[in-house]
């Protein structure tokens, strides 16, 4: 649950050399080009098979079915998941700051499931069926628990190991209440079932503008925490002596990681693993500073969600695999591994 940081990781520099600047630099340019194309291919290839010259003239010059499917459907579809993977990698980059635990995600601190318990309560106690509905009482499930385990955690005296003991807390409640509402309701668990999984077939326009508010708050305020978090990575007396406000800090932390993670479920569902894997193999290339690992983050986990998306509408054409499904496939295997090569590396 929580591990201490490496010894590398504890000290970050605050400059590297030129050279190493400069080949992270390549990096990103490389990185946003590679989610240029892995885009386009989300906006190309779907369920339905259609040649490039009709999703061309779908994005430009059809307004019949062509427009409907490549501009009503997939362009709304890449863009919620260029958001949403954005906002699951950055609040998994702080997560793993904010605890100290490379091994972090969303899910640790129980965002994940305030969300779900919400959108349940709503669904079965509230009769709210439209997808609007379920985006509101998501998020503000998943503030309600983010504010939950930062009081419990010990609010400005809050510590790595109290957050994520008081987030697990949280989360076994929760899913003890999920898993008792929707075994007594049968309608909530038809209804529940597809969203749970976590999607994007369901973005819409009026989804994105919902939610895109909530998505450049969390951006700011997250690549503004990057130098604060520097010095809370190596220790908290260090941090204290170079003048950090370490309660400001995971305060403000834990109020980005819950708007980006509260906002990307509630318009998605629960999407496991993005928020885990990316940030801990961009560390691999970055090195522990954030000011790096952020914007890497950013670009490399639209990467991934959009990516499992199209796989998930290739592999069980004309149906389609969940987003949430692939990468809870590829997760789980890219988990272990992890745990493996950590385990390795400290005997």
């Amino acid at each position: 649950m929580f591990v201490d940081s490496p010894p590398e990781q504890r000290a970050v520099t605050t400059d590297a050399p030129p050279e190493r600047r400069a080949i992270r630099t390549v990096g990103l340019l490389a990185s946003l080009g590679i989610l240029a194309l892995v885009a386009l291919a989300s906006i190309a290839i779907g369920a339905k098979e259609l040649s490039l010259e009709q999703v061309w003239h779908g994005l430009f010059d059809d307004t019949g079915t062509y427009g409907d499917v490549v501009v009503g459907e997939r362009l709304s579809r890449t863009v919620l998941g260029l958001l949403a993977g954005a906002a699951l990698g950055l609040s998994g980059a702080l997560l793993q700051a904010l605890t100290r635990n490379p091994l972090a995600d969303p899910g640790l601190l129980g965002i994940n499931a305030g969300a779900s318990a919400a959108v349940v309560t709503a669904i079965t106690f509230l009769g709210v069926t439209s997808l609007s509905g379920h985006v509101w009482f998501a998020f503000l499930g998943a503030a309600v628990v983010g504010a939950l385990v930062w009081f419990l955690g010990g609010s400005r005296g809050a510590t790595p190991v109290r957050l994520a003991l008081a987030g697990t807390a949280i989360t076994a409640a929760l899913y003890g209440y999920l898993q008792a509402v929707m075994i007594t309701d049968g309608a909530a668990l038809g209804k529940m079932r597809f969203w749970t999984v976590g999607s994007l077939a369901s973005a819409t326009d009026s989804t994105i503008t919902q939610v895109l508010p909530f998505f450049g708050v969390g951006l700011v305020l997250a690549l503004f925490l990057a130098r604060p978090l520097n010095a809370v990575a190596m220790g908290d007396d260090t941090a204290r002596a170079l003048g950090a406000n370490l309660g400001r800090i995971r305060a403000l932390s834990m109020a980005a990681a819950t708007v980006l993670c509260g906002a990307a479920t509630a318009a998605c569902g629960p999407i496991v693993f993005v928020g885990l894997m990316v940030p801990h193999l961009v560390r691999s290339f970055t090195g522990p500073d954030l000011r790096w690992i952020l914007p890497y983050a950013t670009i490399l986990s639209p990467v991934l969600l959009l990516g499992a998306d199209v796989v998930g509408r290739m592999v069980a054409r004309p149906a389609e695999l969940q987003v949430g499904i692939v990468t809870a496939v590829l997760g789980g295997p890219v988990f272990i591994f992890l745990v493996r090569r950590r385990r390795t590396t400290q005997l």
